[in-house]
């Protein structure tokens, strides 16, 4: 068995037996990345180069091709996944919806993904993902460097928040800040938008208690803990201890994410680090499955 092969077969023992322990049938994980073969080699030569979003070095652990991905999510126990991807310029995200639509339809085990970006047509596009069956969008406001509030995407907030299907945005301003994250220019959208069901990315890191404050005030706001509490996301941008009697509070509304197969450390760390908090079983088995199967019941 070669290196890789045993360190799968680890993961997939402690996350099944993790979840065994909880009695839960699996995982659902709402922040995972499958995106064509061309953009998510950019992606990893981005983090291999230390970019200036990230910082640091960012070693991919699950650097593999697609099919090995998804076959792993299925030996760690993860019953449903997303296949979050995003433009970074305009006349990009439209073709990526179509890639995302072709990945569901032959992933019966992904979440159909979609996207978007302010431009001409954003409309017409976001409304035809939505037909086809989209059941999350995905918006990444660092990478986009665009403003949720543009006029341009108001008809496609719209259009969301009717049908209520969930955006996860990367919003907060970690790594780095961006021209338009922090939890300002969301509170604008959700004054304007208060049923938009969001999951804000990463807890909003590093702006975590900005962002439970949305969340407690906007019954339709979720949080995805995608890195979070892992020793390699505490080192950047500690989550407060204060704060944890909140999270607790909230515990119908957090989701897990891990950020697979771009992470730098194995899966079950970010299971371990959710542990950790000492938040109780219930807490954990609602996180890890149960919020998402409801938000995103079988089909």
């Amino acid at each position: 068995m070669s290196g890789d092969a045993e360190a799968a077969a680890r993961t997939a023992a402690a996350v099944r037996a993790f979840t065994g322990r909880l009695g839960l049938p699996g995982l659902v994980d709402v922040h995972t990345h499958f995106m064509p073969e061309r953009v998510l080699d950019k992606v990893w030569d981005y983090f291999d180069a230390v970019g200036p979003l990230t910082g640091v070095a960012w070693p991919i652990t699950y650097r593999h091709e697609e099919e090995e991905r998804v076959t792993l999510l299925r030996q760690f126990g993860v019953l449903a996944f997303t296949s979050m991807l995003y433009p970074h310029k305009p006349a990009m995200a439209a073709w990526l919806n179509s890639w995302s639509a072709d990945f569901a339809a032959r992933t019966p085990d992904c979440l159909h993904t979609a996207t978007f970006f302010p431009e001409d047509g954003v409309e017409g596009y976001v409304r035809r993902a939505v037909e086809a069956g989209a059941r999350v969008f995905k918006a990444h406001l660092q990478v986009g460097g665009y403003d949720p509030n543009d006029t341009r995407l108001e008809p496609a907030w719209g259009l969301l928040a009717e049908a209520g299907i969930p955006t996860v945005i990367h919003c907060g301003s970690g790594p780095v800040p961006g021209k338009h994250t922090g939890p300002e220019p969301i509170a604008r959208l959700l004054g304007r938008h208060p049923r938009l069901p969001l999951i804000i990315a990463h807890m909003g890191m590093p702006e975590y208690e900005d962002f439970l404050d949305l969340a407690e005030r906007h019954p339709e706001v979720r949080l995805d803990t995608t890195m979070v509490f892992t020793g390699f996301s505490e080192r950047l941008a500690g989550f407060p201890p204060a704060a944890l009697g909140r999270l607790a509070a909230l515990g119908d509304r957090i989701l897990l994410g891990t950020d697979f197969p771009n992470i730098p450390y194995p899966y079950e760390h970010q299971l371990d680090s959710l542990e950790r908090l000492g938040l109780g079983d219930d807490w954990l088995r609602a996180v890890c499955h149960d919020n998402g199967a409801r938000l995103f019941p079988p089909r």
